[in-house]
């Protein structure tokens, strides 16, 4: 009998369903865990009372408040009062309120993410997770009520584009990979497809470096973006979840050959000679090598985010800006990804490096990155910022104009006033 060699997105869901399925082909499955945020819980749990009063499992539901942290308007604390109420009527387990971080930095660090789960997120970022080999995508509010009510939804099995990172270069990090790839795929062509992310550069990244090429699949219109799961990954889950499960995890490892699979596409970014990359307005492949930018004046410098506010981040930033301060009249705003992150960088004296630099330290959360609060962005202003996005209009006024960039060349930015790679 001939075995079918299949893609990782295709391996985790024939496993989900024990039994093989293919690309195309539309399957229902049991969800292993679901999220919403303080910005999608009150849709969802409106679809949700539409169908019932109680919820599947509130065991398996993880609600966290990060996209106003504190709340900035009348608006967004209602509709905080509103997930309060559905975690309380459900009896919700598991809630992180203000200030704990952003939702797909909690997933993890909290140990609620592990391999070969199928996790359906209230966020189009929610595709975060497949850094841990785990199907993980974003559902809109209707779906996540379905989701919240029955823990089940259905997929179109996607086909999968293959992206092998190789050559060696010690200045590029997981953003400016993700930046290169997101400029030779493009933002449409990786629509509804799985981006599996391999090669000996992806096998040596940390978790951190990993979760930001998956976090921006997305960005290209993917439906996931997916890593093999390895003994870096069990060794990121070691202190947040029991041993026997790290066990039985690296016992039932889904692993991939992809000399043996057949793909939709296969590409090959080789970094070698490659310089540190940017995304320029109004789109995040929209990409230069910063060479061609250098020199862009700028008025704000965003560091944080679900792609780039972890503690490798601000360690990164506070090594360029010890002993710096930034350019007279920018702004320079800090926002770790969570508590546990902000706590870290506290202890490791990064946030007294930020404050004598002249920078401004934010509650952990979104922040500015979706135009709400603690950073918009006024007409004709020029951020830097190490966010995924950087559409007309997404961080405040339609004429401002945002560049997407590493935690490194945001710091020696921010010092400069315009956008370099120099020190």
């Amino acid at each position: 009998m001939m075995v079918k060699i299949m893609t990782l997105v295709e391996k985790i869901l024939s496993k989900k369903l024990n039994r093989n399925v293919d690309a195309g082909e539309t399957v229902g499955v049991s969800v292993d865990l679901a999220m919403t945020h303080d910005g999608t819980t009150p849709l969802s749990s409106k679809a949700f009372y539409q169908i019932t009063n109680k919820v599947w499992d509130n065991e398996k539901i993880v609600i966290i408040y990060d996209h106003n942290v504190p709340p900035n308007t009348t608006k967004a604390a209602n509709m905080q009062i509103i997930t309060k109420k559905f975690i309380e009527d459900q009896n919700i387990k598991h809630y992180y309120y203000g200030g704990e971080g952003i939702c797909h930095q909690i997933l993890p660090e909290r140990g609620h993410v592990k391999p070969n789960m199928i996790i359906c997120g209230g966020d189009s970022h929610t595709c975060t997770h497949g850094a841990f080999g785990a199907f993980a995508t974003g559902f809109g509010a209707t779906d996540m009520g379905y989701i919240f009510a029955t823990g089940e939804t259905w997929i179109k099995v996607p086909e999968t584009i293959r992206i092998d990172v190789v050559g060696k270069n010690e200045k590029i990090c997981g953003k400016d990979i993700i930046l290169r790839i997101c400029g030779e795929v493009g933002r449409r062509g990786g629509t509804y497809k799985a981006l599996e992310y391999g090669g000996e550069v992806v096998k040596n990244l940390s978790m951190d470096d990993r979760m930001v090429l998956s976090n921006m699949a997305i960005e290209m219109g993917a439906k996931l973006g997916l890593i093999e799961s390895d003994e870096i990954t069990y060794n990121y889950l070691r202190d947040k979840i029991s041993n026997e499960e790290l066990v039985k995890l690296k016992k039932e490892r889904i692993s991939v050959n992809p000399k043996e699979e057949t793909y939709y596409k296969e590409i090959e970014i080789d970094i070698t000679d490659m310089e540190q990359m940017v995304a320029c307005p109004h789109y995040p492949d929209n990409v230069k090598p910063v060479s061609e930018i250098r020199g862009t004046p700028i008025d704000q410098v965003f560091i944080g985010s679900c792609t780039n506010g972890r503690l490798s981040d601000l360690r990164t930033a506070a090594k360029y800006l010890k002993g710096k301060k930034i350019k007279d009249g920018l702004k320079l705003i800090i926002i770790p990804a969570s508590k546990k992150v902000f706590q870290s960088a506290l202890q490791e004296g990064l946030v007294d490096i930020f404050l004598k630099s002249g920078a401004m330290i934010c509650t952990p959360g979104c922040g500015p990155c979706l135009g709400a609060h603690q950073g918009v962005l006024g007409d004709g202003e020029v951020c830097l910022s190490t966010t995924n996005r950087n559409f007309k209009g997404r961080m405040g006024s339609n004429s401002a104009e945002i560049y997407l960039s590493s935690p490194e060349i945001a710091a020696k930015s921010a010092i400069k006033g315009y956008i370099t790679d120099e020190e």
